[in-house]
């Protein structure tokens, strides 16, 4: 029986598992509660996903190993490194794939559309820590120790995302209250939503055409932020409200109140110019298409109801 140890139950994560299982494969999740989503194919196990040894002793036969893990936004440079070491050493020791779910931090500031194949130059802390993942990985990979691929989305949409659309958008847009939003209102910007996330690391999971590349998760809209106010705002039949971007006072005041905020400051060159994914080459060798922008933002809207 094909089973797939997945190491996280955000909404990525769930979504992965119950992809799986509801196709026919067991899964393992894996969480330090032992939390995940409820299906006769799941097992939820409480372990420390940075503890190589507990996780080897997951992982044995497994045919994969999916990291949709992540420290706390705020806590990525101190506790990465360890959970990326398990993670790799875990593959190397059992033999299982490794796909790892990241994100488009580690290219650094790109002028024009972001390909999967576009070289790492990351600018920041949290690009770095992306980078250093992929490059160990696919060193791995290509010295024959591991089957190695990445997974990497635009910003997230999605019920239960932590994301700043959900933390900063559609509750403002529900309530009626003006949308303050630190970026370049009219700047183009990919939207992924997690249910392609999870469908782009299955479809990866199961091509021998994955391994050795990364893959951009297909795009559920490149619309402006000042659109998807408007969109969202129509599909849940409440009336638009006033939008403006954030001044750079109102950001950092509001970086030294939530440490969540703060950590967004570093990454505002993805907010201030267009930021646009090119995921045609996932829909054409893995067969991935995106959800429509309209059923994603209904599901965003039915959640905070």
């Amino acid at each position: 029986m094909t089973f797939h140890v997945v190491v996280g139950a955000g909404p990525t994560g769930t979504a992965t598992a119950l992809k799986l299982a509801e196709s026919g494969d067991d899964a393992v999740v894996v969480t330090r509660r032992g939390s995940g989503p409820q299906h006769p194919r799941i097992t939820l196990v409480a372990a420390d996903a940075s503890d190589a040894d507990e996780l080897t002793a997951l992982t044995t036969s497994a045919a994969t190993l999916v990291n949709c893990a992540a420290p706390p936004y705020n806590r990525w440079p101190e506790e990465t490194p360890a959970l990326s070491a398990s993670l790799l050493s875990t593959a190397e020791r059992t033999g299982a794939a490794y796909l790892n779910l990241s994100n488009v931090y580690a290219y650094g500031p790109v002028d024009g559309p972001l390909h999967a194949d576009l070289p790492l130059r990351p600018t920041t802390v949290k690009g770095r820590v992306r980078a250093r993942m992929f490059l160990d990985g696919i060193a791995a990979h290509q010295a024959g120790r591991v089957r190695f691929t990445e997974v990497r989305p635009g910003d997230y949409l999605g019920a239960g995302a932590g994301a700043l659309f959900n933390w900063l958008i559609a509750p403002k847009v529900l309530a009626g209250e003006e949308v303050v939003f630190p970026a370049d209102l009219d700047a183009p910007h990919s939207w992924t939503y997690t249910g392609d996330v999870a469908g782009t690391l299955v479809a990866a999971a199961r091509s021998d055409r994955s391994w050795g590349h990364a893959w951009h998760t297909p795009q559920t809209s490149d619309i402006p932020i000042r659109e998807i106010v408007a969109r969202f705002a129509a599909v849940a039949g409440v009336a638009a409200p006033a939008i403006r971007e954030m001044t750079p006072l109102e950001l950092h005041t509001a970086a030294l109140a939530d440490p969540l905020m703060a950590e967004t400051v570093e990454m505002q060159y993805l907010y201030q110019r267009p930021a646009v994914l090119d995921g045609s080459r996932t829909t054409d060798v893995l067969g991935v298409k995106p959800t429509p922008l309209d059923d994603v933002l209904r599901e965003s809207a039915a959640a905070l109801h």
